[in-house]
């Protein structure tokens, strides 16, 4: 059993790394179009950082499951988040911001299969649902709490205070991840290295349906979603001014509340009824989400399609890892097969905030969001279609 100032680092550790994330959210697109940033712009912008977040996944979870020391991975990729933000606070011109973009997407690339890893290692396999369901909820307040302090921060300082503030948090991040005792991960990590490859690498699980069949949901899901919150964040902005930070983090914080309260419902759903029912249910809100940004206008509109975001981000955050581990069972694979989801997940939100942002400055916002939904009922129809259940035969390392 890991030790109780283990399970509260990593508990921390997820609230704070979320906090730090939030100011690379939709904060971006109200800060840049405030700068004079027109849709187009901003969706080559966020495109750019999640192309080399995508060119990274791969690479990442190979580095991560080879390296005995998670915790340091995870430290590196803070400080080049906070770096990232310092950048983007202080030069929000051109090239400074796609440098910024770059290296934060670098970063996250590394962020995420490393915590994934920590969570794997110190609670094992039998324990991971519940694991995530917890790092689902302390992500999510993170958040939440980010949201309505960015906001804040934001309306009433400046737009680029946002940044300044993303990069402090990183520190108590820091002190966080210290506090999770290398003893606790030790013994999982030295197993799980000793395991090789075993039918798990790269080319084994490229040819197993399932990781495809996934991939292609990831891929469709995020290209339904990435777009939705900059491209409404942006026309609030047009609409409301600086006041649209304050919108914005309200959606934000309905969205992780949401998130906050269904996370262990999920984790226990997943286990009890399987997984393809639960993601099942995540992606069903996709489309309900386009047609409402689609059809109506306004503040409360983007609040309401926020609030429903908290449930694909609950379903996302705990299945992506779950089913990744149920795949990679027996193998030293596990962040490999990570980085193949999130490379799924980078060319999916590519697409959508390039050529959604593109939609709606030609075309117009309201066919940009319909073609969002329709992407996200295509990724239902997949799952619903071809997506097996992945659950059945799990050991526990």
């Amino acid at each position: 059993m890991p030790s109780v100032r283990s399970q509260r680092g990593l508990d921390w550790l997820t609230f704070f790394a979320a906090d730090v994330q939030t100011g690379f959210g939709p904060f971006i697109a109200v800060y840049l179009v405030a700068q004079g940033w027109n849709e187009a712009q901003l969706g080559l912008a966020l495109s750019l950082g999640t192309l080399t977040a995508m060119a990274g996944q791969v690479p990442a979870g190979i580095a991560v499951d080879a390296s005995p020391n998670k915790r340091m991975a995870a430290l590196l990729a803070l400080v080049a988040i906070a770096a990232s933000a310092v950048l983007l606070a202080l030069w929000p011109s051109t090239w400074p911001v796609m440098a910024s973009e770059v290296l934060h997407g670098v970063a996250s690339a590394v962020l995420v299969p490393a915590m994934a890893a920590i969570s794997l290692a110190m609670v094992g396999r039998h324990a991971l649902s519940r694991r995530l369901g917890r790092n689902g909820r302390y992500a999510s307040l993170g958040n939440a709490s980010a949201a309505g302090l960015l906001g804040l921060a934001g309306a009433y300082i400046s737009p680029a205070s946002v940044f300044w503030l993303t990069a402090a948090l990183v520190v108590p991040a820091i002190i966080a991840l210290q506090s999770i005792q290398a003893k606790d991960l030790e013994e999982r990590v030295r197993r799980s290295r000793t395991r090789g490859s075993g039918e798990g690498g790269l080319k084994r699980l490229l040819l197993k349906p399932s990781v495809v069949i996934f991939a292609a949901v990831c891929c469709l899901f995020t290209a339904a979603n990435a777009a939705m919150l900059p491209l409404s964040g942006a026309q609030v902005t047009q609409q409301s001014g600086s006041y649209a930070n304050l919108v914005v983090a309200g959606g934000l914080i309905a969205s992780q509340i949401m998130v906050a309260v269904i996370s262990p419902g999920i984790s226990r759903l997943a286990d009890e009824r399987g997984r393809r029912m639960v993601l099942l249910g995540g992606l069903a809100v996709v489309p309900l989400r386009g047609a409402l940004l689609a059809l109506l206008d306004g503040q409360w509109v983007v609040l309401a399609a926020q609030a429903l975001d908290g449930i694909n981000a609950a379903v996302f955050v705990i299945l992506v890892p779950l089913i990744a581990s149920d795949l990679t069972r027996g193998t030293n694979r596990f962040n490999l097969c990570m980085g193949i989801f999130g490379l799924a997940v980078g060319i999916g939100g590519t697409l959508s905030t390039t050529v959604a942002g593109a939609v709606a400055t030609w075309v117009g916002p309201s066919i940009a969001f319909a073609g969002l939904g329709v992407t996200g009922l295509l990724a239902f129809l997949l799952v619903l279609f071809w997506m097996p259940e992945t659950k059945d035969g799990a050991e526990d390392d």
